[in-house]
């Protein structure tokens, strides 16, 4: 026991806040669209592997939710109208606490209080999410800072962190676990597939993005987000950002 007082005595403080880290150099974040008029060829498009990109009155506009940052857009854009930036903080809420006056929203936060309490819910991902989703609570992030844990049922949950695009196999899954969350409740897409359901294409195993099938609330897009990104979401569902 003295042993581990001395090591934490020595180590010291670790934890920062979320958006103090410094990003890697070859993080790649938001593409952005210049204001200059396009010469409307599409190759942006046709390159994008999720049809994040379209063309719309004569400008390339960009899905965030189904972008996954692999920088395609940009390379292969001879205009160069296309720029791809280490912004992370992607994400947005649904209209639904976005409703006029932000009475619901309102009203969730009153009843929440300070602490929030998360079920992961994976409904078909590869994982990367999960594992960024993993380190929201290492000394570093350290998420119960903010008075924010996860809980192993979805009774006991005020917000469900779904992953994955929706598998044919898990929906029922997904249904049985948003219906055991008690009302009040929160549900955040997290990454490109959970947000668009476009990143594995269209098969008979896969049936889409999770607001397909239950009322999503936060949306973060990423492949995938990084634990920064999750907290800005939950940050800005619960009305902390300062």
């Amino acid at each position: 026991m003295f042993r581990i007082l001395q090591k934490i005595m020595t180590t010291g403080m670790v934890t920062e806040n979320y958006d103090a880290a410094s990003l890697p150099v070859r993080f790649r974040g938001e593409v952005i669209v210049a204001d200059s008029p396009c010469i409307t060829c599409q190759e942006c498009s046709d390159a994008c592997p999720t049809g994040a990109l379209a063309l719309l009155n004569g400008k390339m506009t960009i899905n965030q939710r189904a972008c996954i940052f692999c920088g395609r857009c940009v390379e292969i854009c001879e205009q160069q109208m296309l720029r791809q930036t280490d912004n992370y903080k992607l994400a947005e809420l649904s209209g639904q606490l976005q409703e006029t006056g932000g009475r619901l929203r309102d009203r969730i936060i009153k009843t929440l209080g300070r602490s929030l309490a998360i079920r992961h819910l994976d409904v078909g991902s590869c994982n990367a999410c999960d594992w960024e989703m993993t380190a929201l609570n290492n000394p570093l992030y350290d998420l119960q800072q903010y008075g924010i844990d996860f809980v192993a049922s979805p009774r006991h949950a005020d917000l469900l962190m779904v992953t994955g695009v929706v598998t044919r196999n898990l929906t029922q899954a997904l249904l049985m676990t948003y219906e055991a969350t008690p009302t009040p409740k929160l549900v955040m897409a997290v990454g490109a597939c959970a947000a668009s359901g476009r990143t594995f294409g269209a098969s008979y195993a896969i049936r889409g993005g999770v607001d397909k099938f239950v009322p999503v609330d936060i949306y973060v897009p990423g492949c995938p987000p990084r634990p920064q990104a999750l907290l800005y979401g939950l940050m800005l569902a619960l009305d902390r950002l300062k």
